[in-house]
């Protein structure tokens, strides 16, 4: 999540889609225009829960995004393709290819909506019509109320009855959303929307056939995903200090500015592990020569961290101002160092977190009934309650967990607890962290001092209760800030909406309260169709970012399909931000749009990554029954490591629980060192078993030029692990 002050964030008018709540025939429906013609209806379509309205009318706009549409009747020569066509006094355009063959259309001139119909094209076949329709090559794009297929009536005959229709419109797939400019990267749709011819010889298991489809549409998703990552570092180095090598804070005005909390905290951390997945030599490189030349240039009290001039070579304010120090500090170790940690374990950058805390903490001056603690400002004591409390279990170190707890005395025994004393209590980011924080330092406490788990119980409970009772509205999404003691709350929905769930269902998994729980499960329940777009108070890239996190996170915990459905509609939207030269927005929340890009690639391969990475490899997976399915193709030939994941949270972080955290990257499959796995090649027949050891290293693969491996792996007999599971 990215700190959002002092300056006005640019929002592209993006389409806000929600997909299979349209209306459909058979549903009721206003009489169309009088200048419709009077043909039978067959199939319609009524976009009733798209978020933008005109003239009273809900549409969707094509230059947001392309249509694809499904109607489930056989094509005939009478048939006509209705639209009725949205116009401001202006003239708009579309393509639309109906099964195959092009069609441009252009309408308007007039102010609201008039009805426009094309002919199908003669000598369709089929069943079906499949139907796209994309902004036109020249003219504004068009923005559509409805879609008919009807069969041509005489003009001016009476309006048809559109709840006689048989048949329905459909929409099949997500929207594939553009940017104002156009795709970002048009030379790759090739790669990552071709779709293979289906198999000569199709598995004989029907379902085994389709989880090998849906692993193949998979790892097209993850190859797009890793290709934008990689040119999003592309596009920020391009920008970088030439005397220093790092990047500013943002590429306008505080470009001779690097700053900790912002360009350390939520860009950088992400450029880096895009190398760890992309490209080893960068990563092994520039990105760790960047750490060590802002430890050496920009440390200034002690290792702590201060905003940098690149111009003046030196620091932004003659004197330093330990409260923004504390603040920078806790920011780049929280959101930029711990998640760099929990995928590398120990590394130069871990080094670099413990050593930022440990001199908070060392310059600590605020005496509380606790002791000392560096900070009252509730968004920097949560994040000082999330790092510490995973340095803890990262270094084994109990001064880590000691210090969080300080703080968890200061809110939840003290006089500051979040909805008993405070007035106001934000639930979107600047707040939010308090929220987590609260609840990562319960689970620490649950193991490693029950005599203070014991005493946090009640108060972290009635903080809970209370944002449940006041602070989210009838679908479980939550608000921007409440006043815990009124009840009131703000109008606007916060993205951040996931993070504060993660406390929720942390603290379900140690005391298992089910209605923590089953408030998870009611907000991923409601997303679909209702959520889309842009609804939180933050409409940039990053709101879409936090917002998509917030529900991989938990549907690692809680599989909903429609919380899939629009994990995947909502992260085209949020890709239509990034521009050609990789940039996004071009501020530091362009990271977090990385980080959430690389967590919806692990989902989609099921945390399998191919090394070394080509933009043209592709690797995905689709897991059933204990076992995964992976489809990997490459456009040339290639040679290399299919390398899996493994416990993280366990191996990396030393944590006896796998609970959802900010800014964590979630456990798909993962495979046990000690542990034998069967490898089936569906390409040769061959079964080979291996150990997870031997997973986790790299399983060796060579790949012919346009030609798709099918691997199942899966334990071989008893020898599973706890954490070999997909999900």
């Amino acid at each position: 999540m990215a700190r959002r002050t002092g300056r006005n964030l640019w929002c592209m008018p993006l389409l806000m889609l929600g997909l299979g709540t349209m209306a459909a025939a058979g549903e009721a429906s206003a009489a169309p225009p009088a200048d419709a013609d009077g043909g039978d209806v067959l199939a319609w379509i009524r976009f009733d829960d798209a978020p933008e309205v005109y003239a009273g009318t809900r549409y969707l706009w094509l230059g947001a995004m392309e249509m694809r549409l499904v109607i489930d009747v056989p094509p005939r020569p009478d048939h006509v393709i209705e639209l009725l066509w949205g116009a401001k006094n202006d003239a708009r355009a579309a393509a639309m290819t109906v099964s195959g063959r092009e069609v441009a259309l252009a309408h308007g001139g007039y102010d609201g909506f008039r009805w426009l119909r094309a002919p199908a094209p003669p000598g369709l076949t089929g069943d079906r019509y499949e139907v796209v329709l994309k902004p036109g090559a020249q003219g504004k794009p068009a923005f559509l109320a409805q879609v008919r297929l009807a069969t041509r009536g005489r003009s001016g005959a009476p309006a048809p009855d559109m709840k006689a229709a048989a048949s329905k419109i459909t929409l099949r797939t997500a929207a594939t959303v553009r940017a104002a400019t156009g795709e970002a990267f048009p030379e790759m749709r090739k790669v990552w929307d071709r779709q293979p011819a289906p198999p000569a010889a199709p598995l004989p298991d029907a379902r085994e056939e389709a989880l090998f489809r849906q692993a193949e549409e998979n790892a097209r998703r993850a190859a797009e995903a890793l290709f934008r990552c990689r040119r999003f570092v592309d596009g920020w180095l391009a920008y970088a200090d030439p005397a220093t090598g790092l990047i500013p804070r943002n590429i306008g005005r505080d470009r001779d500015l690097w700053n900790p909390k912002d360009a350390a905290a939520d860009n950088y951390p992400f450029m880096v592990l895009t190398c760890a997945l992309t490209d080893r030599p960068l990563f092994e490189g520039r990105m760790l020569e960047m750490l060590r030349t802002e430890t050496r240039l920009t440390s200034r009290i002690d290792r702590m961290p201060d905003d940098y001039l690149f111009s003046k070579r030196g620091f932004a304010t003659e004197k330093p101002n330990f409260e923004a120090i504390v603040f920078g500090s806790a920011e780049y170790a929280k959101d930029g160092l711990v998640p760099l940690t929990e995928w590398l374990g120990a590394s130069p950058w871990s080094e670099r977190m413990a050593g930022i805390i440990d001199d908070v903490w060392k310059h600590a001056p605020i005496d509380t009934p606790f002791g000392k603690v560096p900070t009252l400002d509730i968004e920097v004591s949560g994040d000082l309650l999330q790092a510490c409390s995973r340095l803890y279990w990262f270094t084994g170190q109990r001064k880590y967990l000691d210090w969080a707890i300080r703080l968890g005395d200061h809110y939840l025994l003290g006089s500051h607890h979040p909805t008993r004393d405070l007035k106001s209590l934000r639930l979107i980011d600047h707040g939010c962290e308090v929220v987590n924080g609260l609840s990562e330092l319960y689970v620490a406490v649950w193991r490693a001092a029950p005599e203070k788990k014991s005493a946090y119980e009640k108060p972290l409970h009635e903080m809970l209760d209370r944002i449940l009772e006041v602070g989210r509205n009838e679908d479980g999404m939550l608000y921007v800030q409440i006043d815990p003691k009124t009840g009131e709350h703000s109008k606007d929905l916060c993205d951040t909406w996931g993070y504060d769930y993660d406390a929720f269902y942390a603290v379900y998994l140690v005391d298992k309260t089910e209605a923590y729980r089953q408030a998870v499960r009611k907000a991923l329940g409601n997303l679909k169709g209702k959520y889309v777009g842009a609804p939180w108070a933050d409409r940039s890239a990053d709101g879409y970012a936090d917002s998509i996190e917030g529900a991989i996170n938990l549907l690692n915990r809680e599989p909903d399909a429609s919380a899939a459905e629009w994990i995947e509609s909502q992260t085209r939207m949020m890709w239509a931000f990034q521009k050609s030269d990789g940039v996004i927005e071009g501020w530091h929340g362009d990271g977090n749009v990385a980080r959430t890009t690389i967590m919806y690639a692990l989902w989609r391969s099921q945390g399998v990554t191919v090394r070394p990475w080509r933009a043209d490899v592709r690797a995905g997976a689709a897991g059933a029954g204990g076992a995964i399915r992976l489809s990997v193709a490459a456009d040339e030939p290639w040679k290399g490591q299919l390398v899996f994941d493994r416990p993280r949270h366990r191996l990396n972080m030393h944590m006896p629980l796998d609970y959802p955290r900010i800014n964590q990257f979630p456990e798909w499959f993962t495979v046990e060192a000690a542990a034998r796995y069967a490898v089936r090649d569906f390409s040769s027949g061959s079964v080979k078993t291996v150990t997870g050891a031997e997973l986790e290293a790299g399983l060796p693969v060579e790949l012919k030029a346009g030609v798709e491996l099918r691997l199942r792996v899966e334990p071989a007999g008893d020898a599973a692990g706890p954490d070999a599971r997909p999900k």
